[in-house]
């Protein structure tokens, strides 16, 4: 009997996911905690695990199709047993035992031995598949129809058919056909050497990956691979427009054949027109979504200012310099950011009102006595939001070690929702990329973030009035003006400043 399987819960807040692929098709045998489908929700991808093994009789949802928590996705009739090869022989001799008893007793006697005998020896079948292996080797040739017929009606006990890789190494194809349907699926699906990131970039870049030669490590297909199919559908693309333009039918009847079997292989989007020329037309991903509304959210409801300062990070990019190869020794990248993330998460212990939020359903001013830093990450999906949590208790080290693996959990995709939720306050690094000042937008419901730009020299007028080359750090903090002052905000970027600027402080911060 098929049990149904629904979409469980996907984390605090998610009530629906996008099926991003159904990675299994009707017929299929899974095994227990295989993934079904690839869903993506809120700003994370996830894979749902089947709760059972058995076989899907019934695939209830499609790829693109918006899921809700608790809706059905798939049907699977539950295995009898732990492996698939003593499942099968014990259904088969339930099927016979009952109905060959009461008519085969009183005019066939010879049908009872014949039924016994499979039924009492299936740990020995030798005896028994002796007379029907002998025809299968006969036409090993036509191979493809004879195994078919045979494995319906009763082989599917004699799982001795796999005595035909005798004759299987001349031709692969007896082989597939052998193992039956389930398996040429699954070779199918796992035969494409990408990893869940690959396949995700292939899939937004409208790429078949079937089509793709790997370049990596053990053919293994990667972004640069994906990225050279664009490139050349692009180029044939091109090519086929130009004679388009003269001599429409025959140029474009032989270009449909290859360019368009896989139709959106050649560009991102559907192709399209509008009144001034070709556009292309791409639904909008969910992580999109999220940050359309976020945003939206956000400036419609936070009265923003923003704050402009500089630190002098001269001495700290010293200190940082004199101490990154010790911290390479041990498999951590030292960068700048450690730093910030640390002065940032001290100073916010000192200014709690930059650490709150506000209610103002309630009228209710809302501290939190913890602080989880959230790191803005660009990714080719969007703009991605992972905390670092309780941020203040942790040593450079420990923040140098714990960004480095956030950062590759977002650059892999393999992170959960939870990674992405309870930030107090966040921090978004421009300098990476360049530019020096902007006006970040608060990530509502908190109440402030902080931006950096790319350090770069400056000359500075010292304490002695010399005029010295510096190192400075640009700085803009956003914060909702309903709950935080000027002076307020003034008073915690200077306390950042403070910290950065003399990066011995941080080590014997209170």
């Amino acid at each position: 009997m098929a049990t149904e399987v629904k979409l469980p819960s996907l984390g605090e807040g998610v009530a629906s996911g996008d099926v991003l692929e159904v990675l299994v098709k009707v017929g299929d045998t899974v095994t227990k905690e295989q993934g079904l489908l690839e869903l993506e929700t809120d700003k994370a991808t996830v894979t749902v695990p089947s709760p059972i093994a058995g076989k899907v009789v019934a695939i209830l949802v499609k790829e693109r199709e918006t899921v809700a928590v608790g809706a059905a996705i798939v049907q699977i009739e539950a295995s009898a047993g732990s492996a698939l090869a003593p499942a099968a022989p014990s259904a088969p001799a339930a099927t016979p035992a009952p109905t060959p008893a009461p008519p085969a007793a009183p005019s066939v006697p010879p049908v009872a031995p014949a039924a016994t005998a499979p039924k009492s020896t299936p740990v020995a079948p030798p005896p028994a598949p002796v007379a029907p292996v002998s025809p299968v080797p006969v036409s090993p040739v036509p191979v493809s129809p004879v195994p078919v017929s045979p494995v319906p009606v009763s082989p599917v006990p004699v799982s001795p058919v796999p005595v035909s890789p005798a004759p299987a190494p001349v031709a692969t194809p007896p082989v597939a056909t052998v193992s039956g349907g389930a398996a040429i699926t699954s070779e199918s699906s796992d035969a494409i050497a990408a990893g869940p990131a690959i396949r995700r970039f292939a899939r937004e870049v409208g790429v078949d990956l079937t089509h793709v030669i790997g370049t990596g490590e053990g053919g293994r297909i990667t972004r640069e691979d994906v990225l050279a199919v664009v490139r050349q559908s692009h180029s044939l693309a091109k090519a086929a427009t130009a004679p388009a333009a003269g001599t429409s039918s025959p140029s474009t009847s032989s270009a449909s054949p290859a360019s368009h079997s896989k139709s959106p292989v050649h560009s991102v989007g559907t192709p399209s027109q509008d009144d001034h020329g070709p556009i292309r037309v791409e639904r909008m991903a969910k992580i999109r979504k999220t940050i359309a509304a976020q945003m939206h959210r956000s400036w419609s409801n936070v009265p923003r200012v923003v704050n402009f300062d500089d630190a002098d990070v001269t001495e700290l990019e010293a200190f940082r310099q004199s101490s990154k190869d010790d911290y390479a020794s041990r498999g951590i990248k030292l960068t700048t950011m450690p730093f910030l993330i640390k002065a940032v998460a001290t100073a916010l212990r000192h200014h709690p009102l930059i650490n709150a939020s506000i209610d103002m359903d309630n009228e209710q001013i809302i501290y939190k006595d913890y602080i989880n830093i959230g790191i803005a990450v660009d990714t080719e999906r969007g703009l991605v939001v992972p905390t670092l949590k309780q941020a203040d208790r942790m040593s450079i080290p420990d923040v140098a070690y714990a960004l480095g693996d956030l950062s590759s959990k977002v650059r892999s995709g393999d992170f959960s929702v939870a990674d992405l939720r309870g930030g107090t306050f966040t921090i978004s690094n421009l300098g990476a990329i360049g530019g020096t000042y902007s006006t970040p937008i608060v990530n509502y419901p908190e109440v402030a973030i902080l931006l950096i730009g790319r350090t770069r020299k400056l000359p500075v007028v010292m304490d002695d009035d010399s005029i010295k080359p510096r190192l400075m750090m640009p700085l803009s903090l956003a914060y909702d003006h309903r709950l935080v002052d000027g002076a307020t905000a003034a008073r915690f970027l200077n306390d950042v400043i403070a910290y950065l600027e003399a990066p011995s402080r941080l080590l014997l911060a209170l």
